[in-house]
């Protein structure tokens, strides 16, 4: 069987167009996270870090596009509440000292405080609702 090749492709929308979704595995699972996409049947990955879980995501995303436009099959607009693709501006007052902590921490893990601030959310959420 020979191995087929298929070329990346730019998407006609990015990956923060689509929902994602982050959930925690079960221990019987193998634990990590799962990350999935709504809107695009099949697509997911996993990782042990939420962040893994991410990075993960994206590889999946791009092989999923790259594989549908090669085939010549449609690509599911994304869907959000309501019309919109483009994310939702979130506005929030911090402690400058709390700011300080989460600009630190992403120049360390090398992503923007954006990226840093949802992945800190998802993973607090994933807690909370693994504990509830």
């Amino acid at each position: 069987m020979s191995e087929i090749i298929v070329p990346h492709v730019e998407p006609p929308f990015p990956f923060e167009a689509y929902t994602h979704v982050v959930e925690p595995l079960s221990d019987q699972d193998g634990g990590g996270y799962l990350i999935t996409f709504p809107d695009l049947p099949g697509c997911m990955s996993d990782g042990e870090t939420i962040e893994e879980a991410m990075i993960n995501g994206g590889d999946a995303f791009s092989a999923w596009m790259s594989a549908r436009i090669h085939l010549g099959k449609p690509i599911p607009k994304p869907t959000r509440h309501g019309e919109s693709a483009d994310p939702v501006r979130l506005m929030q007052r911090l402690p400058r000292s709390l700011h300080a902590n989460l600009v630190a921490r992403a120049k360390a893990e090398g992503t923007s405080l954006n990226t840093l601030v949802t992945m800190l959310l998802a993973e607090g959420l994933g807690r909370r609702d693994s504990h509830a």
